[in-house]
């Protein structure tokens, strides 16, 4: 497997297992990942800003992620408190494809992000879930994630922020 940036080649494989994740949400009664969010606009722009990454089994795309190490605005302010004040990497629009769920792919993803961190010399990890992603809280606690509190999207939606300090031993 290959945890690669993502290439505009790559967009219909990304938008086909961004389509499961959200029939999958919608399914277990999930409002996230609704209204056609995110949609191939936002994920070209993520490709374009070098910020898409896939994880690649041959010439398959099995899992999907975006990684940016810009400030997040919606970060600023949390009901709770951040474990640092440090720069960090903010993770986005994970997913991974229907049928190679249960398989450990969507922590592989989070291992190769700490790795790029590291390199970065990146040693905090954000990321934020709906209340209601369960199998997502789990796949952040599994991966040493700490919940810090509450954040509020631009369109006041609540999600529960995460955040994991990685030192120079982790990622390798």
């Amino acid at each position: 497997m290959e945890f690669r940036k993502a290439e505009i080649t790559d967009l219909e494989g990304i938008l086909e297992i961004i389509k499961q994740a959200q029939d999958y949400l919608k399914k277990m009664g999930i409002n996230q990942w609704q209204n056609n969010y995110p949609n191939a606009e936002v994920i070209t722009y993520d490709i374009e800003k070098k910020r898409g990454y896939v994880l690649v089994d041959g010439d398959v795309i099995v899992g999907t992620v975006s990684v940016s190490f810009d400030r997040e605005k919606t970060y600023d302010y949390i009901e709770g408190e951040w474990l640092s004040g440090i720069d960090y990497a903010v993770v986005h629009r994970i997913a991974v494809r229907s049928e190679h769920k249960g398989k450990g792919l969507a922590s592989v993803i989070l291992k190769n992000i700490e790795h790029i961190c590291l390199q970065k010399g990146i040693h905090s990890i954000k990321i934020d879930t709906h209340e209601d992603n369960k199998s997502m809280q789990r796949l952040l606690q599994k991966n040493s994630f700490t919940y810090c509190g509450v954040i509020y999207l631009q369109d006041g939606s609540k999600r529960l922020a995460y955040e994991k300090l990685l030192n120079s031993k982790q990622g390798r």
